[in-house]
């Protein structure tokens, strides 16, 4: 919260500053964790520091931009399909993430009718029978960016929480 423009680092909304995050900065402080790059270890709070001077961090964005802009038809076939998605509503198909959450926010905003988010649905931590009671509301919080650019479907969500924490501080 040191800037004013300040922005959570998991769903990238704006933060009112309130007051300091004690607890949050205690547990940054004494967390410690590898760097990607050189694997030095380095408390979460130094490491935006660490990383803005290491050498090999600079490699390893650099190997991750390449990952995801990769072919896809490399890509394995048996994975769902996390690229187009089926409106819960009314059924308008091949939607992307980006199409899904502007048609529903333009076209079913006031409808209260429980529903399941294909989005969640299609990751490997995904629940397919969960309705949830306020989709505008949850599409809102939970798909304001694409998961392809941060997510490891081959991780569990606690793993990827820690790894979106880690690379926003890394990143801002």
């Amino acid at each position: 919260m040191k800037n004013r423009n300040s922005i959570c680092g998991v769903c990238r909304s704006s933060l009112v500053h309130v007051g300091r995050a004690g607890d949050l900065e205690k547990q940054m402080q004494n967390t410690e964790t590898s760097c990607k790059g050189c694997n030095k270890k380095v408390n979460l709070s130094r490491m935006r520091v660490h990383s803005a001077s290491c050498t090999r961090y600079e490699s390893y964005v650099m190997d991750g931009i390449k990952s995801v802009t990769q072919d896809q038809s490399q890509r394995t076939s048996n994975v769902p399909n996390r690229y187009t998605f089926i409106c819960p509503y009314c059924r308008q198909q091949n939607l992307d993430q980006e199409g899904l959450v502007d048609h529903c926010r333009t076209s079913h905003y006031t409808d209260p009718t429980p529903v399941v988010c294909p989005i969640c649905a299609s990751m490997p931590w995904g629940d397919p029978g969960y309705r949830s009671a306020n989709f505008i509301e949850h599409i809102n919080r939970r798909h304001r960016f694409a998961y392809d650019t941060f997510v490891d479907y081959n991780a569990d969500e606690e793993t990827m929480m820690n790894e979106a924490l880690i690379r926003s501080l890394n990143d801002n």
